[in-house]
């Protein structure tokens, strides 16, 4: 039969501690690193609403620019090319996104006017884009700047246009800010034409969290922003440290005050456990007294009715020579021999111990109750109490507080045999086989001297210094009633008592 470490058990529930803390810690900081990228989305969204709105306001201005340019235009005829070019150098100058300024005649006859020379194939695009407008601006894709596009307008605004205006403007710039956010480079933005090409490529890396068309009838870019989350960034190391050090806090206060809870239900279960005990200790003593009684009664009766036999017979030997006085001593010593006879039968009957209802019951209950009785006791012993109950049940026609109290008294004395040696084991075993319980209580203990065996049950036996030698005898007897056995068992290591009990509905013969 093996036996568990005493050890275990507070290993085990270090480790179930240990445990709990990390998986406490783990989902702190699974809840620091959702609240951070929480919050680092909000940031996101909040400073996109900003540059877009900032965008949308810019992108208005350039219709404002385009319209006092084409009015210069058409009033200087083409006389006072100086003067277009003067407003367009204030333009740049005030607004450095709009870093070109191109005034192209519709007729091939004439040139083209700008901040810049015009490459031939450029100024034919911005003369056909002019040549289609309906009305509003259209944008093109700078042919040689990326990140540029073109803001074309016809000039006068009507079927009659003589001119083209086109405007270069700067995309990073329309969506340029100083706020701090703009600044880290774990943030980009970008703009995009109505037709999806994009004015470069700060986002191509990462997937657009916000996307916005600017709020322009005439430059409707799509607002494109992204923001990388790094670990950095989802668990920063201050707030992760403090995250663990409150974890830590909540979970062991909270721990504490779990383990506090316990311990008051434990000291609640100890106080009813030992009202419990004191009811089985009073039932012992009881029917200690009744196996003391019984076997004071069995040594004195027997001189007693010899006194009595011998009074009777002197008696009748004075009767022969009529000595009064002998005669009436006689009868006097007889009539008190009677006397303490039926004392001790009184005794004797009285101190027979009283039996509860005699009814079916399942032993598992009678063990589980001893268990928890113990179980503390064990602990505080430094030795370990392991029941191993069946899974099914084990009826039996006993009274359950004798069987208790059976179980009681073997478990406390292998205790008492245990005292002084580290590793206590105390195991108590029932199994069913053929219509009857076995039920084994074996200690890992010294065991018991061969000489002492023959009188295990044997009233007044006893090897401890204040013992009363009457436990072994009164478990006895409380089987025998049940119709069962106990006996003790030959084992290598420590002590091994065995009871023996017919299950009910088998044959049985109770000792009375």
């Amino acid at each position: 039969m093996s036996f568990i470490d005493p050890n275990a058990k507070s290993r085990s529930a270090r480790r179930r501690s240990m445990i709990g803390w990390l998986a406490a810690v783990a989902a702190g900081v699974l809840t620091l690193a959702a609240v951070q990228r929480n919050i680092q989305f909000n940031e996101l969204e909040k400073e996109s609403a900003e540059l877009h709105r900032l965008a949308s306001l810019r992108a208005g201005q350039h219709d404002a620019h385009l319209t006092a340019l084409s009015a210069i235009a058409v009033a200087s005829a083409g006389l006072r090319p100086d003067l277009f070019l003067d407003v367009a150098a204030t333009i740049s100058r005030f607004y450095p996104r709009i870093d070109e300024v191109q005034l192209v005649p519709l007729d091939l006859s004439g040139g083209a006017v700008g901040s810049e020379p015009l490459p031939p194939d450029t100024e034919a695009m911005i003369r056909a884009t002019a040549g289609r407008s309906t009305g509003l601006p259209e944008i093109l894709a700078h042919p040689s700047r990326k990140e540029h596009y073109l803001l074309v307008k016809r000039s006068p605004n009507s079927s009659d246009a003589i001119y083209a205006l086109a405007l270069g403007i700067d995309a990073t710039q329309l969506v340029g800010s100083d706020a701090e956010f703009w600044s880290k480079d774990s943030v980009h933005a970008r703009l995009s034409l109505p037709e999806g090409a994009g004015l470069g490529s700060a986002v191509e890396e990462t997937p657009a969290q916000f996307a916005k068309p600017l709020e322009s009838m005439s430059q409707p870019l799509l607002l494109e922003t992204s923001r990388q989350t790094r670990l950095a960034d989802l668990l920063p190391p201050t707030q992760v440290a403090v995250v663990i050090l409150l974890v830590s806090l909540i979970y062991y206060s909270a721990r504490a005050l779990v383990l506090q809870r316990v311990r008051v239900r434990t000291a609640e279960h100890e106080a009813e456990m030992r009202r419990m005990e004191a009811q089985l200790t009073h039932a012992a003593r009881v029917n200690a007294m009744g196996e003391m009684a019984s076997g004071m009664a069995h040594e004195l009766t027997q001189p007693l009715t010899a006194i009595l036999a011998q009074a009777q017979a002197g008696r009748r030997l004075l009767a022969r020579g009529d000595s009064e006085a002998v005669d009436r001593a006689l009868a006097d010593i007889g009539s008190q021999a009677k006397r303490a006879s039926a004392i001790l039968e009184r005794l004797r009957n009285w101190s027979r111990p009283q039996r509860g209802p005699v009814e079916q019951k399942d032993l598992r209950i009678a063990m589980r109750n001893v268990e928890a009785l113990l179980g503390s006791e064990a602990e505080k012993r430094g030795g370990l109490l392991h029941f191993d109950v069946p899974g099914c049940a084990v009826e039996v026609l006993a009274d359950q507080v004798e069987m208790e109290q059976v179980l009681h008294n073997l478990i406390r004395n292998a205790f008492e045999a245990l005292e002084g040696q580290a590793g206590g084991v105390v195991n108590v075993v029932a199994s069913v086989t053929l219509g009857n319980v076995i039920l084994e209580v074996v200690d890992n203990g010294p065991g018991i001297d061969e000489a002492l065996r023959p009188g295990l049950f044997t009233p007044f036996m006893t090897t401890r210094e204040n013992g009363t030698g009457l436990g072994l005898a009164l478990c006895q007897r409380l089987v025998e009633r049940a119709g069962g056995e106990i006996s003790y068992q030959e084992t290598a290591i420590g002590a091994k008592f065995r009871i023996v009990l017919p299950l009910s509905g088998q044959p049985r013969e109770a000792a009375q």
